[in-house]
């Protein structure tokens, strides 16, 4: 009774099955895009610490911010993603990625690490500045 019996999927099947990939890399590879720009982004972030720190001291010592990378003694900074690091009036921290080798939405873009005194110390506000700036979705998570 059971000879004829067929097995396997029916062509309108295997295209649905199709069809809902097809679906979920439309959704996921937007997002991971997102994602990845973000990511790199934040390297600017590991990598402004020296800088935090040398403004910090020079603020400490002198009672007010640097103004440039030779008064802060920062020397050179760059990345895989970061083209430079560079310290500015008011201790201002731009961190200006590269244009090459990078997420499309993020190349040669910049943000911001502003310090303000806080009572006695220092607190960092980060932005998207500059006359390309980052936009504000790729900003690092901790600049949110």
């Amino acid at each position: 009774m059971n000879a004829n019996r067929q097995q396997g999927f029916t062509l309108i099947e295997l295209m649905i099955v199709i069809a809902i990939i097809g679906i979920l890399a439309a959704v996921a590879i937007p997002a991971y895009q997102d994602y990845t720009a973000r990511a790199q982004a934040s390297e600017g972030l590991s990598l402004v610490g020296g800088a935090q720190a040398n403004v910090a001291s020079y603020w400490t010592t002198n009672g007010t911010f640097p103004s440039s990378n030779a008064i802060a003694q920062l020397s050179t900074v760059n990345g895989k993603y970061v083209s430079g690091i560079a310290v500015g009036t008011g201790g201002v921290i731009t961190i200006t990625m590269k244009s090459t080798s990078v997420a499309v939405p993020i190349k040669g873009t910049t943000f911001t690490l502003t310090p303000t005194n806080a009572g006695g110390s220092l607190q960092w506000k980060c932005a998207s500045a500059g006359t390309t700036p980052i936009p504000a979705k790729f900003l690092p998570t901790a600049c949110n």
